[in-house]
């Protein structure tokens, strides 16, 4: 019998019971004896107990799970709010780039030579030289880069040998 409970064969014609998972539970008249009432009243306080265990076991992994999303949707509007900034920074930046290269191109139009000279002429009270103004220099057509005192002597074509005799030479004057 027991080798039909683990491994389910059966060899006999008759169908296998089927055994309860749970002892069912028996009433008893606890009336009767006052041992078994004090029994029933402590049962109730563990029963109690271990009713109230679980219910605080469940509201505490409860509470524990609400506060991780809480931390993590805190988390996200964190993410969403430096996203949204970056993204404000980036716009602010294109702006000021474009403002940039506006400022380039009206500095560079308003350092065209005929500008410069309507705005010398209105704002400052500038005007063209006349020829009274004009007053012309003479100077002497004097030459003063001094020649060279030494001559230069090009010694590329000596040998080896001419070399060495001209060193040997020189150095013994």
């Amino acid at each position: 019998m027991a080798y039909q409970r683990y491994y389910g064969y059966q060899y006999e014609t008759s169908p296998r019971k089927i055994e309860p998972e749970y002892t069912p539970y028996k009433k008893q008249d606890l009336y009767k004896n006052k041992k078994s009432a004090a029994k029933r009243k402590v049962n109730k306080k563990v029963a109690t107990k271990s009713k109230l265990k679980p219910r605080a076991k469940l509201v505490l992994y409860i509470a524990i799970g609400f506060m991780i999303l809480l931390g993590i949707s805190y988390r996200n509007s964190q993410i969403a709010e430096s996203f949204n900034e970056k993204e404000s920074l980036r716009e602010q930046l294109s702006s000021i780039q474009k403002e940039n290269e506006q400022l380039k191109v009206n500095i560079e139009s308003s350092l065209n030579l005929n500008n410069v000279e309507q705005m010398a002429k209105e704002k400052l009270g500038m005007q063209k030289l006349n020829n009274n103004q004009k007053i012309y220099v003479n100077l002497p057509k004097k030459d003063y880069i001094e020649p060279a005192v030494e001559e230069v002597k090009l010694e590329d074509n000596l040998n080896f040998w001419q070399k060495l005799w001209k060193g040997l030479t020189e150095s013994i004057k």
